[in-house]
């Protein structure tokens, strides 16, 4: 029997052991691209994924303070904080393309389930710098407010676009040079060149969500930089602050004419 796209989609949220959930998502991307699933969206995607009993997840006020800039212990926080983003990020790719795939062609999936698979290599990559370091993905408490964006987006498909690659990845290409800068002064080279090839793939996440956002627009007839501003008002609870990486946004369709009226100087 033949699954469907949305039944795998599913079967990755529902994957709660870390190993496993990248394991999934990498063969449901390769099935999907070898044409083994059919393109149809039967199943119900959960509002919330399965997740593994460690890390401990807490509210953003409740976590740890950050460690003094420089020491080891500080670099493993910052690689543990990292390796949590990109596993959520699994979800996010398989949710958006279960939740949402039937409302476009082919290649939404295409996209969106390469995105995935990236997320699921970026997360081997920290999780294995982790473990060199001598620490673990789990060992340190995360964040839990990560999944809220795509809760609070579930029932619309622009709404998840403007706010998780179009607001929450772009902030990644605002910051990551600057760790990775700062990784390789303090001697890490190897987690420096990881944080270099994330941060490559991410301008590429950007300019799918950017370039969904605006087709998604021509459906529903919307203007995209108005619309989408009046999304991130809806949707967004943070601020969107300078400094930018104007050539990194730019490059991934995401021009200073999106985000400079919402941003705070």
């Amino acid at each position: 029997m033949v699954l469907t796209l949305g039944e795998a989609c599913k079967s990755v949220l529902e994957t709660a052991d870390p190993q496993a959930k990248l394991m999934r998502a990498r063969a449901v991307a390769r099935d999907w691209r070898l044409g083994r699933l059919e393109h149809g969206f039967d199943a119900r995607m959960p509002d919330y994924p399965a997740r593994p009993d460690q890390p401990e997840l807490l509210a953003p006020r409740f976590m740890p303070k950050r460690r003094r800039a420089g020491s080891e212990r500080a670099r493993i926080a910052m690689l543990h904080a990292l390796a949590h983003i990109e596993f959520v990020a699994i979800d996010l790719a398989f949710d958006l393309v279960g939740r949402f795939g039937g409302q476009f062609p082919r290649d939404f999936a295409d996209d969106w389930l390469r995105v995935g698979a990236d997320e699921a290599m970026h997360f081997a990559l920290l999780d294995r710098r982790l473990k060199q370091l001598g620490s673990h993905y789990g060992a340190m408490p995360a964040h839990e407010g990560l999944w809220e964006a795509a809760y609070a987006t579930r029932s619309d498909v622009l709404a998840r676009l403007a706010i998780v690659p179009m607001v929450l990845e772009a902030r990644g290409l605002d910051v990551t040079p600057a760790t990775v800068e700062r990784f390789a002064a303090q001697g890490d080279s190897v987690s420096a060149r990881i944080l270099q090839r994330i941060y490559n793939d991410e301008i590429r996440h950007v300019y799918a969500g950017t370039k969904w956002f605006e087709s998604g627009c021509l459906i529903v007839e919307k203007l995209p930089k108005p619309y989408w501003k009046v999304l991130v008002n809806l949707h967004f609870r943070g601020a969107i602050k300078p400094p930018f990486n104007d050539s990194a946004r730019s490059k991934a369709g995401l021009t200073r004419d999106y985000y400079m009226q919402v941003a705070l100087s």
